[in-house]
């Protein structure tokens, strides 16, 4: 899936993670980002699998991600740095 669209520094998206999935992957339904991780929900590691995944699609270095929102919860919303 080519997100690169998203790399744009200032953009922001909404996500929802589901983790302890069987593969990591992103998927995009009905306007919303999905994104899949095998870690579990614990001490932030499926949160540092979420931001590793998405750096990965976007290209652009884990440090230019940030979670502004939702680091508790399954919604989440990722902000690029410029």
């Amino acid at each position: 899936m080519d997100l690169a669209h998203l790399a744009t520094p200032g953009t922001e998206i909404a996500l929802r993670v589901t983790p302890k999935a069987s593969r990591d992957r992103i998927v995009a339904e009905d306007g919303l980002l999905r994104v899949y991780v095998t870690c579990v929900p614990e001490d932030g590691k499926a949160n540092a699998a979420v931001i590793k995944l998405l750096s990965k699609a976007l290209g652009v270095p884990k440090s230019r991600l940030e979670i502004i929102r939702g680091h508790t919860a399954r919604d989440k919303l990722i902000r690029v740095l410029g």
